[in-house]
Formats: structure tokens, C-alpha cells, sequence
């Protein structure tokens, strides 16, 4: 085995990641959550050549995944949802016509490697604390960052900015890329209060319905979408939210690309 210097470890990790950094100071579309719509819009979006950078603030990713249903480690998909786990490897097992079973982490590992594999760039432990905006009228023009250890520590530490030309909010119940525009924009008259109680049916239905842009440059999907419009929540059963990444992903790149966007996301999604 190669003897190896510490400097030169430390090296090659501050020079490579800094390198990264650089580059991802000006991207085309930054996604906030490492979610199961996060991922799936992060890895349409880079298929659509987008440059597409994933913020997760935990030091994994996956979401709600892991913890299947009441921490058995299975959830539900239905169709159409079913062709976008496929693409991306998944095995699913047949429930009933058009409902299938997927195991949590095969779904996770599946959907980060499709995402990493499209060319899209997933950064673990970073908070999306705060936007960039201008106005009149108000838009969102990028979104500040700062390491989820530093927050966690409550020192009081500058964060740095990162410029886009759209930021989607798959941060999940808490919403916490609208709760900050809410909050620290006024002009955008948004408000956040929170999702509705279980009713399966509906929720998935309306996820997807009411995912798109909140303001110009800042769009919502997955549960983040719920919050939004207090719509209920929807439980271990996922095809909503994968189908709501799909969609947010068709939005943005038709709006950034314009006439030279394709159909992104190879699946009618409803």
C-alpha cells in the first residue's frame, strides 16, 4: 500500500472541493432537498444539460425514504410514478394493477445514482438559509448557504451566495426555502401554513397539481407543495412526490430553456 502524507490528503481535499465550489457559484438551477422529489427533479433537470447543484442539509440523502412506513422498510408506488424507478434501475414488486412495493434503500441508492449519474451535483450538509432576490417586481435570483454544522453550533458565521436562475423548495413539510422567502420578503405576500391531516387520495392528487413557481425564480414540489396551499399529507406512498419532481423539473427547463427544451421527463405525468 502506498505510503501516503496527511498534507497531501489535506491537499487534494481543500484544492478539489474548492475547485467544485468555484464552478457552483453560478449554476442554472439550485435544488434544495435530497429528497425523493429533490432527487428526481435534480436528475431531469441535468438529462435536460442543465447545471444542477442538490443541497441536502443532512449528511445523507433520501428524505423520507428511509423510514418507509413507520420505520418498515417498504413503501408504495403507483403508476405512472413506477416508470421513473424503473428508469433508474429500481426493482419494484407487484402489489395490484397499477401499485407496486419498492424497498427504501434500493430506492434511495437508485434515485442519488440517477441523479449523480444525469450530471447533476448533490452537496451534503448544507442549509439553503436565506435567498437572493430582486425587485420590483420581486424575484428570486439565488440562495445563500451556510454548512449545517455551523447551525447547528449557533456560532455566528457569514454564509456565502450562490446565484441561479431557479431555485425549487424540496425541502419537504417544513418548507424551509418558502418559510425564509415568507418571512424575509414581504413584497411576495406568502404565506406558509402548513399541511393538511392524512387523506391519501387527495394528497396525491393535489401534490402534483399545485407543484410549479411561486414567484419568478422560485418554484415548489413534494411535500414543500402541501405546506404551501395546506393541502393534506399523504403518508409512505411516494408516487406523488416523484411525479411532483418530474414536473417542477418539465417547468424550469421549459422557462430557462424556452423553445430548445424537449420533453424532459419521458412519462405522462397527469
Amino acid at each position: 500500500m502506498k505510503d501516503v502524507e496527511e498534507s497531501t490528503i489535506t491537499r487534494a481535499i481543500i484544492r478539489k472541493a474548492a475547485e467544485e465550489w468555484i464552478n457552483l457559484t453560478e449554476t442554472d438551477v439550485i435544488v434544495v432537498g435530497a429528497g425523493p422529489s429533490g432527487l428526481t427533479a435534480g436528475m431531469y433537470l441535468a438529462k435536460a444539460g442543465l447545471k444542477t447543484v442538490v443541497f441536502e442539509r443532512k449528511l445523507s440523502f433520501g428524505g423520507g425514504i428511509g423510514g418507509g412506513g413507520m420505520q418498515f422498510h417498504k413503501l408504495v408506488i403507483q403508476a405512472p410514478a413506477d416508470k421513473i424507478l424503473r428508469e433508474v434501475g429500481c426493482d419494484l414488486e407487484l402489489l395490484e394493477e397499477d401499485m407496486y412495493v419498492a424497498d427504501t434503500t434500493a430506492m434511495i441508492a437508485k434515485l442519488a445514482s440517477g441523479t449523480i449519474d444525469a450530471g447533476a451535483k448533490i452537496i451534503l450538509g448544507v442549509i439553503v438559509d436565506d435567498l437572493i432576490y430582486r425587485d420590483p417586481p420581486p424575484r428570486i435570483t439565488g440562495a445563500v448557504v451556510q454548512w449545517t454544522s455551523v447551525i447547528m453550533s449557533g456560532l455566528h458565521v457569514d454564509p456565502l451566495g450562490v446565484k441561479a436562475k431557479a431555485i425549487i423548495d424540496c425541502t419537504g413539510h417544513d418548507a424551509e426555502v418558502l418559510a425564509v422567502a415568507s418571512r424575509k420578503i414581504p413584497e411576495l405576500n406568502l404565506v406558509v401554513p402548513g399541511e393538511k391531516s392524512m387523506w391519501v387520495s387527495q394528497a396525491e392528487k393535489l401534490t402534483v397539481e399545485n407543484t410549479g413557481e411561486v414567484c419568478p425564480g422560485l418554484y415548489v414540489a413534494g411535500m414543500a407543495v402541501a405546506a404551501l396551499r395546506q393541502t393534506p399529507r399523504m403518508g409512505p406512498i411516494f408516487g406523488g412526490m416523484l411525479l411532483s419532481g418530474a414536473k417542477v423539473a418539465q417547468l424550469v427547463a421549459a422557462k430557462i430553456l424556452g423553445e430548445k427544451a424537449r420533453r424532459v421527463v419521458p412519462i405522462d405525468i397527469g
